[in-house]
């Protein structure tokens, strides 16, 4: 296809490596012996606690409440006792508290969430707190709870409803799957956040090495009783960023510090909607994700449906183990990822990708000074200097590097990917946002 939308600024094409696990359709995993249920699956306040190590949970429990505006309910993804209330690292460093739950082998695993229409006669305010009580979070990796992105300010007009199936991540195949796999599921979704929004326009913007799922969803909406366009786009890396994927499909531009909501526009994954459609016609609480499980170091590349607080170890095993030399396992992707180094660490609901890479699959090349060749600045989908921003956090001028857009940028690792001298920009830019932060804490 020619004259394909994109956004104009920025962007790197990095190796897809789809191919891996694109073909790989969607099966259960295996219910692990013991989960691993962090308090902190979701962007804000982690969840308060609500059992006591003893106590007994069915699929479903509610474990953790939400503390705030910004968080989200926990529910327990198996039955069984909890064990403990342990303290954990996730992969990006954060250190949460977890439930230990042994699971119960009779009926630790039963499921029993079926679809009813009945949601259809229920307002606004009603479906947005059964999104809210099912503990819905962004599956496409920000997990921002889905009720509080779906509660616009009073006044504000939504005239873009955007469907994000981009997933321009490498090696991830998990919403592609289940655009193929599970598409009235997400039109239903899409419905239901329909009847909350009210936009004027939906939008569903599919990158166009999907161009099977291009197709499955226009024939899906074909039929649909009120008009959705689906936009195929050209690819690019960070398109799936919201601010990029409204850009290209929109053309309005997201202003510094801004939400989507300042040019009338929402934004949802497409593993979201489909997990909103399970919260609000079926009652079932976000318990299970789909997991894409690839690189050149695991065995059979796949794509599945675990249970939150299954360890990525358990789900290695279940695509038949560990294949050659891995060199590192990584938790999401590559570009926006971060490194494992305990195959106890638990899947939960931002975990989108596990992957087992090898030496062939990472660049190793030694760190030099900078060259000033430009590469970062003209990568930047936001238009940053980031080998500057990164001087300035080297030399612990937190300040200036706000000053000069440090929080406009969105971690996608175009600078690092693009930098010839191999200096970690990225890893530099998430540095001084966490000195910013823990200086305004004190």
């Amino acid at each position: 296809m020619k004259n394909l939308k994109t956004f104009p600024k920025g962007g790197v094409h990095p190796p897809d490596r789809k191919a891996l696990a694109a073909g790989s359709a969607i099966r259960s995993a295996a219910i692990p012996p013991i989960c691993i249920v962090p308090l902190s699956q979701h962007l804000g306040k982690p969840a308060q606690c609500t059992v006591s190590p003893g106590d007994t949970v069915q699929p479903g429990t509610v474990v953790g409440t939400s503390t705030g505006f910004i968080s989200a309910v926990v529910h327990a993804p198996v039955g069984g006792t909890v064990k403990e209330l342990r303290t954990i690292h996730l992969p990006n460093g954060q250190k949460t508290e977890a439930l230990v739950i042994e699971t119960d082998t009779e009926t630790g695993a039963e499921l029993d969430y079926r679809p009813s229409d009945e949601w259809r006669n229920l307002g606004e305010a009603e479906l947005t707190e059964r999104i809210a009580a099912c503990g819905i979070v962004g599956l496409g990796g920000a997990t921002f709870p889905a009720h509080v992105k779906f509660t616009v300010p009073k006044g504000t007009k939504v005239e873009y409803f955007v469907v994000n199936g981009v997933e321009c991540e490498p090696y991830l195949t998990a919403d592609y799957r289940l655009m193929m796999e599970k598409t009235d599921q997400i039109l239903k979704g899409i419905d239901i956040v329909r009847s909350i929004l009210h936009p004027d326009r939906i939008v569903i913007g599919i990158e166009n090495n999907k161009p099977d799922a291009v197709e499955k969803m226009r024939e899906a909406v074909s039929g649909s009783e009120y008009p959705i366009d689906v936009v195929p786009l050209k690819l690019k890396y960070p398109q799936g960023d919201e601010k990029q994927l409204l850009k290209a499909v929109t053309g309005r531009e997201v202003p510094s510090g801004g939400l989507p909501t300042a040019i009338g526009a929402v934004v949802s994954n497409v593993g979201t909607l489909n997990a909103v459609y399970e919260a609000v016609a079926c009652n079932k609480p976000l318990i299970e994700r789909v997991v894409t499980v690839s690189g050149n170091g695991v065995a059979t590349p796949s794509n599945l449906l675990a249970r939150l607080g299954t360890p990525i170890g358990d789900l290695i095993e279940e695509c038949g183990g560990l294949k050659g030399e891995p060199v590192k396992i990584i938790s999401v992707g590559p570009m926006m990822g971060f490194a494992v180094c305990d195959l106890e660490t638990p899947v939960t609901k931002g975990t989108s990708g596990i992957l087992v890479v090898t030496a062939d699959e990472i660049k190793k090349n030694t760190t030099t000074a900078c060259l000033q060749c430009g590469r970062c600045i003209k990568a930047c989908p936001m238009g940053l200097n980031p080998t500057r921003l990164y001087k300035w956090i080297d030399h612990l001028e937190y300040d200036t590097a706000v000053d000069e857009g440090l929080l406009d940028c969105k971690e996608c690792g175009c600078c690092a990917f693009s930098c010839p001298a191999r200096i970690p920009l990225v890893q530099g830019m998430k540095l001084g946002k966490l000195m910013i932060r823990k200086k305004k804490a004190n």
